[in-house]
């Protein structure tokens, strides 16, 4: 059944894309006529910036603005950039503040205060106080649109204060208690309420509040809302005064985007931010290239240290053969430490203080993995050639994995205690490092048994 949907779906965006290039409107209106909003937005992702315009201005006003909101912030870009001044601001004013800066960031610095000066006053304010944070903070990520009650106030009082703000609040599931100061001194949610005496008071039913202040990185405050299972976190300022609301998809999406953006570095690539079929071919190749030349400048270092071994390559030539192999096990090894030790990092399993743990767990556990790869070599080596190649293969392997791990290992944690991007640090430099050292621990290991 989802193979059937997923053909009906692609032969319909090949047929848009198609009615677009000619320019039938008509046959686009009709072909995109009566889908939901998730198909929409699935032909969206998969057409051109042009053509996903196109079909955009097509849309009624109510369901243009459903998908622009589903649609990813760079996305969202493309599409302002086709429409006209009128209908952006339309669409730009029906977004929630927090969504607004999601989209801002993504837009020329020029077009901001433009869009910003064209909404209603209460809505500019709203969105100011999300901008005013900075950059991978989570407060440029809260929604300062709330339900707040305080502990005097009964569960009957506190409804009719969620009911009269069901139309604008992010959410009304988990409401913060707020004293007179603003500061948060507890948390009730819906469910607590809609199962308590109406003339109870709200300080008999409420509970202790897991709070972030609005300066903590995204990431961390996201996974705390998502570690302690929370609909909504509450977001404060230094004083324990509440400022915004994190809600759980909006902690998803940012868990999802660094997750994104780490899985693409770890394979030696920039994150693309938008779906593959809709990105252009340059933005392709810009996210590619500048990995690929630091990575070919790193690589000149295995070039350099065949260079210096070359007079032992010359006297034993099938040291040669093995060098692939060697290289590879390593730049492996290295690489699974690394995958590791980062998603531990993520998840908050370690820290950069454990990098002294981390290093003997991992040294171990290359050591381990290279008793046996280095076994199996010697075993394999040793009839094929002699004793003393067999030899230099299983004690190479031993020495590669082990430093491959440790190096691995604890590359992650000295990036995050200089606060870089551990994935940066992982699987393409890392490989291309142990590449070089794994063959100065082999050229040695052999110029020592075989006495050359």
């Amino acid at each position: 059944m989802t193979v059937d949907f997923n053909k009906d779906m692609t032969g319909a965006i090949d047929t848009i894309s198609q009615q677009v290039n000619s320019r039938d409107l008509t046959g686009v209106a009709e072909m995109i006529a009566g889908r939901s909003t998730n198909e929409l937005v699935d032909i969206c992702e998969r057409l051109t910036k042009r053509q996903s315009a196109v079909v955009f201005r097509l849309l009624h006003k109510q369901q243009a603005l459903d998908v622009f909101e589903a649609l990813p912030p760079a996305l969202q870009s493309d599409i302002v950039s086709g429409l006209q001044d009128t209908e952006v601001a339309s669409l730009f004013a029906g977004l929630e503040p927090d969504d607004r800066v999601w989209l801002l960031d993504e837009l020329p610095a020029g077009v901001a205060p433009q869009l910003l000066r064209g909404l209603p006053e209460r809505e500019r304010e709203l969105t100011a106080v999300v901008l005013g944070y900075p950059q991978g903070s989570i407060g440029r990520r809260m929604s300062p649109e709330y339900v707040t009650t305080h502990p005097q106030l009964t569960v009957t009082q506190t409804l009719a204060r969620v009911h009269a703000r069901l139309e604008d609040a992010e959410t009304v599931y988990t409401i913060p208690v707020l004293d007179q100061g603003r500061r948060v001194v507890g948390i009730v949610s819906l469910r607590e309420l809609l199962g308590t005496d109406g003339d109870a008071r709200i300080d008999e039913v409420m509970k202790q509040p897991q709070t972030v202040t609005a300066t903590t990185d995204e990431e961390d405050a996201a996974r705390s809302c998502a570690d302690l299972g929370l609909l909504a976190l509450p977001i404060v300022d230094s004083e324990s005064r509440l400022v915004g609301i994190l809600t759980v998809d909006d902690a998803v999406r940012i868990l999802e985007d660094e997750e994104t953006e780490d899985s693409a570095r770890q394979g030696g690539v920039e994150p693309l931010r938008r779906p593959y079929l809709s990105t252009p071919i340059r933005s392709l190749v810009r996210s590619r290239v500048l990995w690929l030349l630091v990575l070919a400048v790193g690589a000149t270092l295995t070039v350099q240290v065949l260079e210096v071994f070359e007079d032992t390559l010359k006297t034993v030539t099938v040291l040669a053969l093995f060098v692939p192999l060697l290289i590879g096990t390593g730049g492996n090894t290295g690489n699974q430490a690394a995958t590791t030790v980062t998603r531990a990092l993520a998840l908050g399993d370690v820290s950069s203080r454990d990098i002294l743990r981390v290093l003997g767990r991992e040294m171990r556990v290359g050591f381990s993995l290279g008793l046996m790869l280095g076994a199996l070599g010697f075993a394999i080596a040793t009839p094929v050639y002699d004793l003393g190649i067999g030899t230099t293969i299983g004690i190479t392997l031993v020495a590669v994995c082990t430093v491959a791990a440790t190096i691995g290992g604890i590359m992650p944690l000295a990036a995050n205690a200089i606060k870089v991007d551990p994935a940066v640090f992982s699987n393409p430099f890392i490989s291309t490092f142990v590449d070089a050292t794994g063959l100065i621990i082999y050229f040695l290991i052999a110029m020592a048994i075989l006495q050359i």
